[in-house]
């Protein structure tokens, strides 16, 4: 078979499992305590198949954050029931209906998300801007707003680096970076044609330029220069701290649906631009994905088997995916 460049197919790594998306379908497979496969589908209409504005370009980015955001936490708490890892036999849980579990879930999501975006503003909206303020007191001059804005952004992308290593010492999240590398080679190997495989799909790379990694890597790489657009165009913005914040905050969905499509068009095409593009996200991908072990490629070829799409090339052919559907596609995770 020749090779594809492109498919629509795109994952994500679960608690002992993984989860593919095809343009038809959505699939997960899981590892059971008894070390049997566990193949479920999730059955959601996408907010881009309900509303045909949210396909447009850029915007189509912002729902689809929200979107992989929503089916990827709902498919992580899954995969923790069916692995085995939340323990669902606690005396607790058994006097729990299934509707009291979903409701206590998301409380706990709802708080997690609050204190995600308090933390995120800490780290990536004061902390860079404290740290260019005493680097100002050191130097004992002021930079220029571009200087600092540049300083800033550079602290962000440090900041990230090093909160994703940290993150990757742990031995789960170690367990699940090592699902994400046995989901990129599958794609990888489904893309070049060659028949799934463990042995093929061991050959392949594990760093592929539609991961979700790549896609946080040009949100702050976007960021950097929408903010500095934003300091040309409005000089005395940077001097107040609060309008900045704010101002920072209301760029997101445009930086997320910018960034959304660039990857998009990583993802499509080879060349010296795009390779240069992808590049810090896949060399981000050396901390966020690692060499699985045979027993987590198996789960991946079996989650891609199950999502593997009905209608003959409809994931392998650019046009006719773009033409038939746009709204279900899916980036890597």
């Amino acid at each position: 078979m020749g090779q594809c460049k492109y498919t629509a197919i795109g994952g994500q790594a679960l608690i002992e499992g993984i989860m593919m998306k095809s343009p038809e379908k959505t699939a997960m497979a899981v590892r059971k305590p008894d070390k049997t496969i566990d193949i479920s589908y999730i059955d959601e209409a996408t907010l881009r198949q309900k509303y045909k504005i949210l396909r447009l370009p850029l915007i189509r980015g912002i729902a689809a954050y929200i979107e992989s955001m929503k089916i990827g936490y709902k498919a992580m708490m899954k995969s923790a029931e069916i692995s085995g890892f939340a323990d669902i036999e606690e005396e607790n849980d058994k006097r729990m209906t299934e509707k009291q579990k979903n409701a206590f879930f998301g409380v706990i999501m709802a708080i997690g998300t609050v204190l995600g975006v308090i933390l995120a503003i800490a780290l990536f909206m004061y902390l860079p801007r404290l740290f260019v303020g005493g680097l100002q007191k050191l130097a004992g001059k002021d930079f220029s707003k571009i200087t600092r804005s540049g300083i800033e952004q550079l602290i962000k992308l440090v900041v990230f680096v090093i909160y994703m290593w940290a993150v990757s010492l742990m031995n789960d999240i170690k367990r699940v970076f090592m699902y994400h590398g046995a989901e990129h080679k599958t794609i990888f190997c489904y893309e070049k044609g060659l028949p799934l495989t463990v042995e093929n799909v061991r050959k392949q790379k594990r760093f592929h330029p539609r991961c979700g990694t790549s896609f946080l890597i040009l949100m702050i790489l976007v960021s950097i220069l929408f903010s500095t657009l934003v300091q040309m165009i409005f000089p005395n913005v940077y001097d107040i701290g609060w309008l900045w914040v704010i101002v920072k905050i209301l760029l997101v969905p445009l930086i997320c649906g910018a960034g959304f499509e660039i990857l998009r068009i990583c993802g499509k095409y080879d060349n010296l631009f795009t390779k240069i593009v992808s590049a810090p996200g896949l060399w981000m991908q050396r901390i966020t994905t690692k060499e699985p072990e045979d027993e987590m490629i198996e789960i991946a070829i079996a989650a891609l088997r199950a999502c593997e799409p009905e209608t003959p090339d409809v994931d392998r052919s650019v046009d006719q995916t773009e033409n038939k559907s746009e709204e279900t596609k899916n980036d890597d995770i």
